[in-house]
């Protein structure tokens, strides 16, 4: 069996915020590792039937960026979730709510200016 390894490494300011994000995957293409300025990374446990969660960011990350991340991250949420279970119609919800979701985002950032 192969095996692929992902190493995610946080800097850490004296808070305990992150002031930096690198990834790197044996299998990635990439010579060197790779930046973020947010990452998700969830687990399921089968067990306890429980999700297990990771959500980090780095105090360069802006408002709109976030914003971005969290449509992209929805959207392919429900590609996921269609490629698994083929419930279009769930599939379809989950893409409006982040079209709404972006949306309103989008309006709230025009109205503040």
């Amino acid at each position: 069996m192969k095996q692929s390894t992902i190493t995610i490494n946080v800097a850490l300011d004296e808070d305990k915020v992150p002031q930096e994000i690198n990834w790197q995957a044996t299998d990635s293409t990439a010579d060197t590792a790779q930046n973020a300025k947010a990452m998700m990374l969830a687990f399921w446990d089968g067990a306890d039937k429980s999700a297990m969660r990771i959500d980090l960011w780095t105090k360069d990350m802006m408002v709109d960026e976030m914003a971005d991340f969290f449509y992209q991250t929805i959207t392919t949420m429900a590609d996921t979730y269609n490629r698994a279970t083929r419930h279009t119609e769930l599939v379809d919800d989950m893409k409006k709510f982040a079209q709404d979701f972006y949306k309103k985002f989008r309006d709230s950032q025009e109205k503040a200016g």
